[in-house]
């Protein structure tokens, strides 16, 4: 299988929107409106980093990354998703290699560090863990981990652009 990962562009709203409805239909902890949180996202301008991944000239996959709000002030940490993979085509690679380019970009752009709601077990392996200094009002803190990139990590409450709070 041969895919490749490459930054959003205008036209690829639609598939977006596609892969992120399927990928959540059935997903255990969902929202019903991740569809919708990209779109926001996209319309305030909050989408920092947001990439496709295409096999065959089918988007097949999409990662969106915001910047998120510490109450202690820190700056230059990203939230990290929805990250969708089509079902058909979850198993197969095309998730970490879209969360891997995402760090990657992030670590680009000089960002401290990076933050997601998710489960432990899947996002241990790109590092993230949960660290008690950083806390997402309202979850579970064992879901809501954290990567630093560097040797400092903010203490305090976590907060998602008013995106995440979009409806249909």
């Amino acid at each position: 299988m041969s895919f490749a990962t490459r930054h959003e562009t205008a036209d690829d709203a639609s598939a977006i929107e596609t892969v992120t409805t399927a990928a959540f239909l059935h997903a255990e902890h969902r929202s019903g409106t991740e569809q919708h949180i990209i779109a926001a996202l996209r319309d305030a301008g909050q989408l920092s980093v947001s990439l496709v991944t295409e096999l065959d000239g089918r988007i097949v996959g999409h990662v969106a990354v915001s910047p998120v709000t510490i109450s202690d002030g820190s700056e230059g940490w990203y939230g990290l998703g929805p990250i969708s993979v089509l079902p058909e085509c979850q198993r197969t690679g095309i998730g970490s290699a879209l969360m891997h380019a995402a760090l990657s970009a992030l670590r680009g752009r000089g960002a401290q560090g990076c933050v997601l709601l998710g489960d432990p077990a899947y996002y241990h392996r790109f590092g993230f863990a949960p660290d008690p200094r950083l806390v997402l009002p309202g979850v579970p803190p064992e879901y809501f981990q954290a990567l630093p990139f560097g040797d400092t990590v903010p203490a305090g409450t976590v907060a998602y652009h008013a995106a995440f709070d979009a409806q249909a």
